[in-house]
């Protein structure tokens, strides 16, 4: 189960390159009435939503961890760090000329973002209220958490209801 979410993970992180590029190339549904391109637009992007909200459904069939008030040294907001990345994700889609190069271009960076595993850095999250944060732990390890809640103080924080992504990643729920 852990496999497969973390593949999905990095399916939902990568997905918003192919969504710029389909609005960039004005595709649209067929199905669709009169309206079908701002539908299709509006679709394009609702997918990588509900398929993000799908994931913290998934994610309480992962294994269950908890870090203790006195084992978090440092808190560091992680959230801007990604900011450059998906910039040129974007600009990147941008520069796509048709469907084939998207094809390759978003499976090496598919694969590059899911070989890593060491964060599953997925924007969308943010609209769901969570934020992501590095947090050194009192073994010195250095582990990325997604939470709803806003860190502050090291020990003033414990985490009891973790989920496993991996040894590195972690998602409060």
């Amino acid at each position: 189960m852990k496999y497969l979410y973390q593949l999905f993970l990095a399916f939902n992180s990568t997905w918003l390159i192919v969504v710029v590029y389909l609005v960039k190339e004005k595709y649209e549904f067929i199905f669709l009435d009169e309206y079908h391109t701002y539908y299709s637009w509006i679709l394009f992007v609702a997918i990588p939503i509900i398929l993000s909200a799908l994931s913290f459904l998934i994610a309480r069939n992962l294994p269950k961890d908890s870090l203790q008030n006195n084992s978090v040294l440092e808190i560091e907001l992680a959230n801007n760090n990604f900011l450059p990345t998906y910039l040129g994700y974007f600009f990147v889609s941008l520069g796509i000329e048709d469907i084939s190069t998207l094809i390759v271009v978003f499976t090496i960076i598919y694969v590059f973002t899911f070989l890593s595993q060491t964060l599953y850095f997925n924007p969308i999250f943010l609209l769901f209220g969570y934020h992501f944060y590095f947090i050194k732990t009192s073994r010195n390890i250095k582990i990325f958490l997604i939470t709803r809640k806003q860190l502050k103080a090291p020990s003033e924080n414990g985490f009891e209801k973790l989920r496993r992504i991996n040894n590195y990643t972690f998602i409060e729920l």
